[in-house]
């Protein structure tokens, strides 16, 4: 299935993506995508309907983030062999996790605001993965039984507040609009093996990141696992998973984002996202 969430902002309402493209909503069967819609009995519910049956939306609707209710935004640093490379990091021997706070969460199509004041806003195309029940202290081989699928995220960053500003990477990540999620969550049965998923990033129409999810250091199942350790993780909580090579800071020179650029980004099976940058005001 292909779950998500169509509106104006902060008014979201839940829908299904149907066979022919067609957005249906689920507002007459649950609440919202969160809590135990998520779980897999709540998965199986949905499952079971007739998406003919249920009322269509208008193609141009707005899309929001796929999940609501969420706790944490837990994201990956340097999890992609080649994009640690390019940018001249060691490869981690354990994951380096931080997170994004919730307010950096909006709809894949939502314009990204550039804040007042930065001059290194980059771009990172990133599996998302969106969990489906509580998960603490998880054995790596349950890890998969706590995922209700996966989502496409641009894990968009501030270089200079992230690096260059005292070492901790949560100022450079949690802005406003930093964390665009979407379009839609696909349930982990649409996805054969996570590991294995094509991904890009345009920039004005040129192709900036073109990588695999194959050269993740840590793969999807041990990081549930493991940042269930350290965090506990709850219905419709997103660890995004890293980025491939391609950023503007591991260009050469590096460049980064403008005001009136558009980024255009897709995870295959998981759908696409389209953002404007604009100048904060």
């Amino acid at each position: 299935m292909k779950l998500l969430r169509y509106g104006p902002a902060g008014q979201e309402k839940p829908g299904m993506l149907d066979a022919s493209g067609t957005i249906r909503d689920l507002s007459g069967v649950i609440d919202d995508l969160k809590g135990a819609a998520l779980s897999p009995a709540g998965l199986a519910k949905l499952a079971a309907l007739d998406p003919a049956a249920l009322p269509a939306v208008p193609a141009d609707v707005r899309l929001g983030p796929p999940v609501t209710g969420l706790t944490n935004f837990v994201c990956i640093g340097l999890n992609y062999a080649d994009h640690a490379a390019e940018t001249g990091a060691a490869i981690p021997k354990e994951p380096i996790v931080f997170l994004k706070s919730l307010g950096a969460l909006c709809g894949p199509n939502d314009d990204v605001i550039i804040p007042e004041g930065s001059v290194k806003t980059d771009w990172e195309v990133e599996l998302a993965v969106i969990i489906g029940t509580k998960a603490k202290n998880v054995p790596e081989e349950q890890a998969m039984d706590h995922v209700a699928g996966y989502a496409v995220c641009n894990d968009v960053s501030e270089r200079e507040w992230q690096i260059e500003r005292g070492g901790t990477w949560d100022k450079g990540k949690g802005c406003d609009t930093f964390g665009p999620l979407g379009p839609w969550l696909v349930t982990k049965d649409e996805i054969a093996d996570p590991q294995d998923l094509p991904m890009w990033l345009e920039l004005d129409g040129k192709r900036m990141q073109d990588g695999s999810t194959r050269t993740m250091i840590f793969g999807v199942r041990h990081l549930v696992s493991y940042v269930s350790r350290f965090i506990t993780l709850h219905p419709g909580d997103v660890i995004s998973t890293g980025t491939p090579p391609g950023v503007g800071l591991g260009q050469k020179p590096p460049f980064f984002l403008k005001p009136g650029q558009q980024m255009r980004l897709s995870i295959q099976g998981l759908g696409e996202q389209v953002q404007r940058t604009v100048a904060a005001g």
